[in-house]
């Protein structure tokens, strides 16, 4: 099981323990971009320890595990433990000589990411966490992205900008109220909940928006604030809370969900609501809303229902609608982020299951057939990642219902080759989502193999796809290191075969 030094809520909680923890939790998901992307392993070497090759024929090796440790570069016939800084160094003279290429803005990316986690674990410790399941789920990936150079940098601003508005801080804060003056207000679709958050002046619409975004785009607004097509009306009367994806909050007290543009680079993309994804929303949220309609099952999507934002600033205040969970749920049942299952956090249901094979079974059954079956049947590819998907379980904790989100990701065939579709999907559902889980529940649980209940659920279904995946010799795996050094757009994926762990037999259950 992996070990990472104590959380920082106990009595590690000093500046040297919250310092070694955000060492390890930032050197963690580098080091499993580096070893998978360009690091070549060397045979022979200690299961516990395994060893590789870099690009410069340096020799590395690492503590195994989910979250790699404590790297040791061989010079001089001996081996040397290097920190977080020195790591960082050491990859960006690897990916240099792997790519050709300089890049002076990752490596800073990577030492912020650092830099974050000590802050937000500094935060975290004095904080207190929502004693709601699902927000506490929501605010609790300290880690984040398992395969990225720096999943927690936040532009390289001083901490006290952004940590009011961290998930992983726990925070909650009122949303700012602007109006916009009539005649400038852009929208589409069902935006009727943000008239109900407050009242506008005649002539005047009602657009909430992002507090840190608003200071991020203070000087470009300016203009609209002095010549009156924008006016500041105060803040909410509740306060929303941030969820796993920073930009996008929830108002438990109004069961709403808005997603905000934020000029803010979070892993590979600068998180604003960009004009061509907010066209095509009627058209991507209506076909996955009409596709799970059809299922006939618990599986639900959480629509984007509309968005609205001022045409003198389209992008960057633009707030997306998006609808809450109660509508949704089954009764009794209680969503949980997916991501936070495979992180980790008090309460999580892989912990306390008492048949963690049954749990297993039960979570796939929820989880798969819907994903494949609107790529079957309707042409729709879902993002289904582990941040996009919310598991809801019922009192015992077992998983009952899936939820997915997020019409910003989806894809939809044709206009998608049907090739290209199936590689995102399974990139998104088998290699970031599954794996994890099923690493994170083999942690907990060892001695358990879930790889045969994947294959059932796969081959269960009947999508040629899915058969062909459980012999294929690999899967495609999202090369994140690389495509951040080379300055590729965030969206414009690229693979690496990996390794399949499908391939094998098919047991019969129970």
């Amino acid at each position: 099981m992996d070990v990472l030094p104590p959380p920082a809520d106990d009595a590690a909680a000093t500046p040297a323990g919250v310092a070694a923890r955000a060492d390890a939790h930032a050197a963690a998901p580098l080091l499993n971009c580096l070893l998978r992307e360009v690091a070549r392993p060397l045979p022979d070497s200690p299961a516990g320890r395994p060893g590789y090759e870099l690009p410069s024929g340096r020799l590395l090796r690492v503590r195994a595990g989910r979250r790699p440790a404590e790297p040791e570069l061989r010079a001089a016939g001996a081996w040397h433990r290097l920190d977080h800084p020195e790591l960082v160094k050491l990859v960006a003279e690897e990916l240099r000589r792997h790519t050709g290429l300089p890049n002076h803005e990752l490596p800073a990316e990577m030492l912020d990411s650092r830099d974050a986690l000590a802050a937000l674990l500094t935060a975290r410790a004095r904080a207190t966490p929502p004693d709601d399941p699902y927000l506490r789920s929501e605010q609790s990936l300290v880690t984040g992205h398992p395969h990225h150079p720096a999943p927690k940098a936040r532009g390289g601003g001083p901490a006290a900008a952004w940590l009011p508005y961290a998930p992983e801080a726990y925070a909650r804060f009122p949303l700012t109220l602007l109006g916009v003056r009539a005649d400038t207000v852009v929208e589409d679709g069902d935006t009727s909940a943000l008239d109900a958050l407050g009242e506008a002046p005649p002539g005047y619409r009602l657009l909430p928006a992002h507090p840190w975004q608003l200071d991020l785009v203070a000087r470009d607004l300016a203009p609209a604030f002095a010549d009156g097509r924008l006016v500041r009306l105060g803040e909410t009367s509740f306060t929303a809370r941030p969820t796993a994806a920073v930009r996008t909050v929830y108002a438990p007290e109004r069961d709403l969900f808005l997603k905000f543009s934020l000029d803010v680079r979070i892993t590979n993309d600068i998180r604003r609501l960009w004009r061509h994804d907010l066209l095509r929303l009627r058209r991507t949220d209506t076909a996955a809303r009409t596709a799970f309609a059809a299922l006939g099952t618990p599986a639900a999507w959480l629509s984007d229902r509309g968005y609205r934002t001022a045409g003198f600033a389209f992008e960057e205040l633009a707030v997306l609608v998006r609808d809450g969970l109660r509508g949704h749920l089954l009764p009794g049942a209680t969503p949980l982020l997916a991501a936070a299952l495979a992180e980790g956090f008090p309460g999580s249901p892989l912990d306390t299951a008492a048949d963690p094979a049954a749990w297993w079974e039960a979570y796939l059954a929820q989880v798969v057939p819907p994903a494949l079956t609107v790529f079957a049947d309707h042409g729709v590819v879902l993002e289904a990642h582990l941040q996009n998907t919310l598991v809801a379980v019922d009192v015992g904790g077992m998983p009952v219902q899936a939820l997915f989100r997020d019409a910003e990701g989806v894809k939809l065939l044709p206009g998608t080759d049907r090739a290209a579709g199936w590689e995102r999907l399974v990139y998104c559902l088998v290699v970031n989502h599954l794996t994890e889980i099923a690493a994170a529940l083999a942690d907990r649980h060892p001695g358990l193999d879930p790889w045969p209940a994947v294959r059932r659920a796969l081959a269960g279904h009947g999508l040629p796809e899915a058969a062909a995946l459980l012999t294929a010799p690999t899967l495609p795996g999202k090369t994140n290191l690389l495509l951040r050094w080379t300055g590729a757009d965030g969206a414009a994926a690229r693979y690496l075969p990996l390794p399949n762990p499908l391939t094998g037999p098919t047991t019969p259950s129970g």
